[in-house]
């Protein structure tokens, strides 16, 4: 059996446990703060990037890991005892870390390395990832583990509040007057991934109300379905999303293992402090 390794980008948004257990490498996506460059994850979580931004009154820009970071990581690998490498990487609709991830593969034209586009992100990209690398610790092939992968894909969903439209106004997204009025009413926009995008799917006013329309639609999505894996996510919210989860589970079957994760700043910048979602594959 070919020793085959696993390896995403950080905003996949996998905890550093999970990462640890089934050998998942992570490439960091960079953060730039004026002329500082920080590694997502590494160098900086969800809390620390928003203590920055409040105390600096900007955000910083965001950017794709460069071609020579995935290189490096994929021979890291290969001198590790790799023989082959599967690389899933965040959409490419959101990111140019998939073309990065490419341009790498074709520097290493001699290597055995497949990059996949997740058309997903986050948590929802997480679990993706994390089903080909229990795939590859049970033995599977790494055509298996990628078809596994694939099939998941399509079955896995993705559900987030935000708790403000304060960061997007900051980055332009939208207007400073709009958030504002936004704030005022109490509006929480209701995410979700569609054609491997985050879409704003509704506006709704007060934190439960939008709550109970994160529960409303994956109850919606897994009607007579089975759960297969479920996480929780917060975005420098952890109490929130132990509220979240409480209310989660006392009308939805939430499995016994399931997954906590921070958004990751490369992501969180974008959508803001306060952000509570839910990922699910159903079977």
């Amino acid at each position: 059996m070919r020793k085959i390794a696993i390896i995403t980008d950080t905003d996949a948004s996998l905890p550093a446990d999970i990462s640890r257990q089934y050998r998942i490498r992570q490439v960091p996506i960079m953060l730039q703060f004026g002329e500082e460059s920080l590694r997502a994850v590494y160098d900086i979580d969800d809390a620390e990037v928003f203590a920055r931004i409040d105390r600096e009154k900007r955000l910083p820009t965001t950017a794709a890991p460069a071609p020579g970071q995935f290189a490096e990581t994929f021979q890291e690998a290969f001198d590790q005892g790799a023989e082959q490498v599967l690389c899933f990487t965040v959409s490419s609709e959101v990111s140019a870390t998939w073309k990065s991830a490419n341009a790498a593969r074709e520097m290493m034209p001699d290597r055995d390395i497949t990059v996949v586009d997740t058309r997903s992100l986050s948590l929802g990209q997480g679990l993706i990832v994390l089903t080909a690398a229990e795939a590859v610790a049970q033995g599977a092939s790494k055509e298996e583990a990628l078809q596994i992968a694939l099939d998941t894909r399509e079955r896995t969903y993705l559900f987030a509040a935000l708790s403000t439209l304060k960061y997007l106004a900051m980055s332009g997204r939208v207007g400073h007057l709009a958030a504002g009025m936004a704030n005022i009413l109490n509006i929480r926009p209701i995410l979700t991934i569609q054609d491997g995008k985050l879409e704003m799917l509704e506006k709704v006013r007060t934190r439960n109300k939008a709550w109970a329309r994160l529960i409303a639609l994956a109850e919606e999505q897994a009607r007579g379905k089975r759960i297969a894996r479920m996480g929780l996510l917060h975005a420098a919210a952890p109490e929130d999303m132990k509220a979240f989860e409480s209310r989660l589970c006392a009308t939805w079957p939430c499995q016994e293992e399931r997954l906590y994760a921070e958004m990751t700043p490369g992501l969180s910048v974008h959508a803001g402090a306060g952000l509570v979602g839910m990922a699910f594959v159903v079977e």
